[in-house]
């Protein structure tokens, strides 16, 4: 049985958060394992703010690179079906048949590293219809909805709760859901490997 996906507990939490989902999006509750969950919890909310207080800046890029090797090597030992990728700076965009795409398009999500107004947010994209994409934002409220590039989806609660249009997405500037400047931007690409579409049998997309 799938979980429904979650929202982030403070106003940090929204890397663990998007990573939790991650697993409930891909695996059956009765699969998940409990050290997924707890290493998750052991290695985010890494940073420390500008007033030496420990996780109040979130959950660093180094922890996001460490997590995905962990995942890795523990679906190897563990014989747990995950495999997943991390993209950075120029390859981390939406376009035809690129990295991100073929993700959704094979069934995996992308845990994306996106500006919410003054700061750094992550969330989970989970699949594309013509030119939105689906997102599951862990912070729970009602902006920046505009019912156009930005549409509230509200009865999807094991998916999404927003689509977002591409093109807001791949802006360079820190506007809401957008990527901001090619460097400095990252994502996580995850599949569950039991499921995962081969390239031949997935959906083309073109955007």
């Amino acid at each position: 049985m799938k979980n429904q996906l979650s929202y982030q507990t403070t106003e940090y939490d929204c890397g663990p958060t998007t990573l939790t989902n991650a697993i409930r999006y891909l695996f059956d509750r009765e699969e998940i394992l409990p050290e997924v969950i707890k290493t998750i919890s052991l290695y985010t909310l890494d940073v420390y703010d500008n007033n030496g207080e420990y996780g109040k800046s979130g959950t660093s890029r180094m922890a996001m690179m460490f997590l995905s090797n962990w995942f890795n090597h523990f679906g190897t030992i563990k014989k747990f079906p995950i495999h997943t990728e991390i993209l950075t700076d120029d390859f981390v965009w939406i376009g035809q048949n690129n990295k991100i795409v073929e993700c959704l398009q094979q069934g995996g999500v992308v845990i994306l590293c996106v500006w919410l107004g003054e700061v750094k947010h992550y969330i989970l994209l989970t699949g594309i219809e013509e030119d939105y994409i689906c997102i599951f934002d862990p912070y729970d409220w009602m902006e920046p909805v505009d019912g156009k590039s930005i549409i509230l989806v509200e009865n999807q609660p094991k998916k999404m709760n927003r689509k977002v249009k591409i093109d807001v997405i791949n802006d360079e500037g820190n506007g809401f859901y957008a990527l901001g400047l090619k460097e400095g931007r990252e994502a996580m690409l995850l599949y569950n490997t039991n499921t995962r579409v081969t390239p031949e049998a997935s959906i083309e997309y073109f955007i």
